[in-house]
C-alpha cells in the first residue's frame, strides 16, 4: 500500500509530484509537503495509465471538473464521447461519470481509455441503477451490493471516487429537528437517506468506512466525501445540516489521513454571495485543510437557462476564499440531462471563474495572459485576441460574424470611426 500521501510522509518526490510542480511553476518539495500534509491530492489510480494528472489542493491552479454520463431515459454511449471531447477541449481538468443507464459500464470504460485526465465516479449511482433491474428497487440494493460497485469502479481504474459518508444517523436527525425547504437535493445522498429509512440501518459506508479506506489504498484512489446535505436553495445554505455533516466528514478527513488515504471534500450548492467566505472558511477549518471540491455555489435560485453563469460567479467567490476545485455547471441545470453545447458554456463558465479567482489570488503566471491580450486589443491585433481569449472557437465566430460587413478599418463594428483604441492611438 503505497499511496501518494505515504510516500510522501516517506520523503519521496514521486513523478506525479514532479509533473504537478512543472504544471503549477512550483518546487517539488512544495508538492511533496502539500500531498503529505493532505492539503493536495493527485488523483491518479495505479491502472489508469497514460494519465495527464494534476494536483488539487492549497496554492495550485484552481481545478474544473465537468460532470457527463447518461441516465435511463437518454443512454447514448457515442452522444456521451461528444460530450467528453467537447469538455476536455473546452479544458477540463477533470471528467466524472454519473451514469445510471443500462450502458453504464462501456462509458465509465471508455471514459478511463480515452479522457486522457483523471476520471471520477459516484458508486452508489452504479448499485442503484443494478438494483432497479435486478430487484425493481433502487432500494432493494444490499450492503454488499454497494460495496461491490464502490470495488468495481476502483478496479477499472477510477481516479477519485465520491461517497456520501456525511449521510448517517445524526445528520438525519439533525434535519429532522431543523426543516429545510428543498431537503436533500444530493442525489446519491437521497438515495443513502431513503435506502437508510427503508432498511431501518445505519449508511454501510459511514459504519464501514475503513472498508472504503481499504479499497482506495489498494489502487490510490482519491476519496471524494461527498455533500449528501448541500443545499439546494440559497434560503437552506449554512444550516445546521451542512454543518453538522460538515463536522462529520472532518472526522473522516482525519481517519483518511491515518490510513495513508488522499482525501477531499465536497461542498454546496445553492448559496447566496453573503454565505461563501463563512462557508469556505467553515469546511477548510473542519474538515483540515483538505482539498475543498465545489458545485457552484449557484448565487441565486431562479436563473433556469442561465445556472452556469450563476455558479461561476459564485464560483468565483469560493475560489477566491479558498475552495480547490470547481465543478461546472451547464445551462441544463435543473431542466435536463445537458447536450455537448450546455457542456462546453459550463466548462467554459468554470473557467472562468477559476481563472478569475486565481489571478486576484495573485498567481502572477496566470495574469500574463491577461496582459497579453490587452497588449493585443491596444494593436487592434484581432488573431491575437482571437488566440488568447478563453474560448477561441466562440471568438472567432462572433468576430466574423459581428464585422462581415460593417468593419471599418481596424475597429470592429461596435464603435467603426470612433473607436477608442484607435483615437488612443492618433493621441
Amino acid at each position: 500500500m503505497m499511496t501518494q500521501l505515504i510516500r510522501a510522509r516517506k520523503g519521496e518526490i514521486t513523478p506525479e509530484m514532479k509533473k504537478v510542480s512543472e504544471m503549477e511553476d512550483l518546487p517539488p518539495e512544495e508538492i511533496r509537503e502539500g500531498v503529505a500534509e493532505g492539503f493536495i491530492v493527485i488523483p491518479a489510480n495505479l491502472k489508469h495509465k497514460d494519465l495527464k494528472v494534476c494536483g488539487i489542493g492549497k496554492g495550485l491552479k484552481t481545478k474544473v471538473n465537468a460532470n457527463l454520463g447518461v441516465s435511463k431515459e437518454a443512454s447514448c454511449v457515442e452522444e456521451e464521447m461528444k460530450k467528453l471531447e467537447t469538455a476536455l477541449k473546452s479544458g477540463a481538468d477533470t471528467v466524472m461519470d454519473l451514469s445510471l443507464g443500462p450502458v453504464r459500464d462501456d462509458i465509465r470504460r471508455r471514459f478511463i481509455e480515452l479522457a486522457g485526465v483523471p476520471v471520477g465516479t459516484v458508486p452508489i449511482y452504479h448499485a442503484s441503477a443494478e438494483a432497479e433491474e435486478k430487484y425493481g428497487d433502487i432500494l432493494a440494493m444490499t450492503e454488499e451490493d454497494m460495496f461491490r460497485a464502490l470495488e468495481t469502479h476502483i478496479e477499472d481504474g477510477v481516479d477519485f471516487v465520491t461517497v456520501h459518508c456525511g449521510i448517517n444517523r445524526e445528520s438525519l436527525a439533525c434535519l429532522d429537528k431543523n426543516p429545510r425547504l428543498m431537503g436533500i437535493v444530493s442525489r446519491g445522498g437521497a438515495i443513502t437517506a431513503a435506502w437508510m429509512k427503508k432498511h431501518s440501518k445505519e449508511n454501510p459506508f459511514y459504519e464501514y468506512f475503513e472498508d472504503i479506506l481499504k479499497l482506495c489504498a489498494r489502487y490510490d484512489t482519491v476519496l471524494s466525501l461527498g455533500d449528501g446535505m448541500r443545499p439546494g436553495a440559497v434560503i437552506d445554505a449554512n444550516d445546521p445540516s451542512q454543518i453538522e455533516e460538515t463536522i462529520i466528514l472532518g472526522e473522516l478527513v482525519k481517519k483518511a489521513r491515518e490510513y495513508g488515504v488522499q482525501v477531499m471534500v465536497e461542498g454546496p450548492g445553492h448559496m447566496t454571495l453573503d454565505r461563501i467566505k463563512a462557508c469556505v472558511d467553515l469546511q477548510k477549518t473542519l474538515c483540515h485543510d483538505a482539498p475543498f471540491y465545489i458545485l457552484g455555489p449557484l448565487v441565486t435560485d431562479i436563473a433556469p437557462g442561465y445556472d452556469h453563469i450563476g455558479a461561476a460567479i459564485g464560483g468565483a467567490w469560493a475560489a477566491f476564499y479558498g475552495a480547490d476545485f470547481l465543478c461546472c455547471v451547464t445551462p441544463a441545470e435543473h431542466l435536463g440531462l445537458p447536450d455537448k453545447e450546455d457542456m462546453r458554456e459550463g466548462v467554459i463558465a468554470a473557467r472562468l471563474a477559476a481563472h478569475a479567482a486565481d489571478i486576484a489570488k495573485g498567481k502572477k503566471e496566470l495574469i500574463k495572459r491577461d496582459i497579453e491580450i490587452s497588449k493585443a486589443r491596444k494593436n487592434l491585433d484581432w488573431e491575437g485576441q482571437i488566440k488568447l481569449s478563453l474560448d477561441p472557437e466562440k471568438a472567432d465566430v462572433l468576430y466574423r460574424r459581428k464585422n462581415h460587413e460593417t468593419c471599418s478599418g481596424e475597429a470592429c463594428s461596435m464603435c467603426g470611426d470612433y473607436c477608442a483604441v484607435r483615437l488612443n492611438r492618433e493621441l
